[in-house]
């Protein structure tokens, strides 16, 4: 039963009893009512290690749609269940807690995007997968940061676009194409704090390790970086490659995945900030990410709730863009 307190917390509350093995009343539960749990790198280690599948959002809602679950659980941010609704419209769809947002999502609201299409006759609008339905409904097509180059690409040389809402990947693009496309003043807090300073102050500690770096960083952090791309292109660079050592510029709950996958390599979380004790520290965290805990997975499981639902109008137009993008790579 879904109690008030909860509604107003936005996840189910319920105590467990002590005791409890929460990871194997979790895979119990998932067998038994045929769900399958997603969870991003950037969620807690306990999390991802519980989880069916880990990766990025819409590898993790195309995985999902593939399956014959019946229930989707998305450990991550809401515009990430949203992304699994969509793709799978016929499953129930659970997020184990409704607060965790995205600030990347949130810096592009659906009704300020429309008035700026409106205000910019003739654009076409290519939105980065991390945003809400409402926005891709509004989109042309979707992007990942791992193939954003190859849309725009395919786009004519002289299209005009907007693009949105990640103003760091979206100056990557331009400066990679040579495009000159209208820019969302959009991005991720915790990307945005990643600096040169820090990664130059772990470089001097560790002169041999590979920089890598998302793509949702600031330039100047792209710049110094060996490796620029998505987690997915992180963790394949360094399975494939014999560098040992890695300084990470991204969310630190990608570090789990890489040392997983590469054992006898040792990764460097770069600090949102230079100071004394802070190189090398795991500060660089999204605490939206970390709301995804295994007593709320387990409760969600519990009571199934709360469910995550996207309004049909809005979903059949917020599909379109994503089916356009899996066209185009």
């Amino acid at each position: 039963m879904v109690k008030k307190e909860w509604i107003e917390k936005g996840y189910a509350d319920e105590p467990v009893e002590e005791g409890t093995d929460l990871r194997k009343e979790i895979r119990r539960m998932c067998a038994e009512k045929n769900a399958v749990l997603l969870a991003h790198y950037y969620t807690p280690r306990e999390v991802q290690e519980c989880a069916d599948f880990i990766g990025d959002s819409l590898a993790l809602a195309r995985k999902a749609a593939a399956t014959d679950a019946d229930i989707i659980v998305m450990c991550g941010v809401h515009f990430m269940a949203e992304t699994c609704k969509l793709l799978s419209p016929e499953k129930k769809v659970f997020a184990p807690d409704l607060n965790a947002g995205c600030s990347l999502a949130d810096s592009c609201r659906a009704e300020d995007l429309k008035r700026f299409k409106e205000e910019h006759p003739g654009y076409k609008v290519v939105s980065y997968v991390n945003t809400t339905a409402a926005v891709k409904a509004l989109t042309d097509v979707v992007v990942t940061s791992g193939n954003a180059k190859k849309v725009i690409d395919s786009f004519p040389k002289d299209e005009k676009i907007i693009f949105g809402p990640d103003h760091n990947l979206g100056s990557y693009i331009n400066s990679v194409t040579g495009r000159d496309m209208l820019l969302w003043n959009g991005g991720c807090h915790v990307h945005e704090k990643f600096s040169v300073e820090a990664i130059t102050q772990l470089k001097k500690e560790h002169p041999g390790a590979v920089v890598m770096a998302h793509l949702e960083c600031k330039g100047p952090v792209l710049a110094v970086a060996d490796v620029k791309g998505s987690t997915a292109v992180m963790l394949k660079y360094a399975m494939e490659h014999d560098g040992k050592e890695y300084i990470v510029a991204t969310e630190s709950g990608i570090l789990h995945e890489l040392q997983r996958q590469c054992p006898d390599k040792t990764f460097y979380p770069v600090p949102p900030e230079v100071g004394e004790g802070t190189v090398g520290c795991m500060c660089n965290e999204c605490e939206y990410m970390k709301m995804n805990t295994l007593r709320k997975i387990y409760n969600t499981l519990r009571y199934e709730w709360p469910e995550v639902s996207v309004d049909e109008a809005v979903a059949r137009d917020a599909v379109k863009p994503i089916e356009r993008m899996l066209e185009l790579s």
